[in-house]
């Protein structure tokens, strides 16, 4: 479908970009779709961009709604991320196959860190650390006894 309305809706991931009206893109939007790339792809994307710039907005269109709520309620049900702000409005594209102007609903959310996303995240990746560790032991005891 292509975009109608004077929205920018290119793909961000770390760089700026031009949209189509020449205005600057954010550098943390991540603009979610539901069929390119898996859910957990794009949570941990943004937690690598609320890393790197305090918040993140998820935005998605139609169908991917949805995955941008799942997105958000892992992130704020894991106690890293905060709600900022939610957006919420209609963007008109030209329907590709019959050629006549449709609405899309499209949404907006904003993240930022919570107070112990840092310290959460150090957390887990020492228990990722652990368990690699713990599973090279096993590997090294199965391969002396054999």
């Amino acid at each position: 479908m292509e975009v109608i309305a004077n929205v920018p809706e290119i793909k961000c991931e770390g760089l700026i970009e031009k949209s189509f009206n020449g205005s600057s893109q954010k550098k943390n939007r991540i603009q979610v779709s539901n069929t390119k790339k898996p859910l957990f792809f794009y949570v941990n994307l943004a937690k690598k961009y609320m890393r790197l710039h305090e918040e993140v907005e998820l935005s998605a269109l139609g169908m991917a709604i949805a995955t941008v709520v799942t997105i958000s309620e892992i992130l704020k049900n894991n106690g890293l991320a905060i709600e900022k702000k939610i957006l919420t409005s209609t963007v008109g594209m030209k329907d590709e196959n019959k050629g006549k102007l449709v609405q899309k609903a499209k949404i907006e959310i904003l993240l930022g860190k919570s107070e112990n996303f840092e310290s959460l995240l150090t957390a887990a990746s020492n228990v990722v650390a652990k368990i690699a560790e713990d599973n090279k032991e096993e590997d090294n005891k199965a391969s002396d006894v054999a």
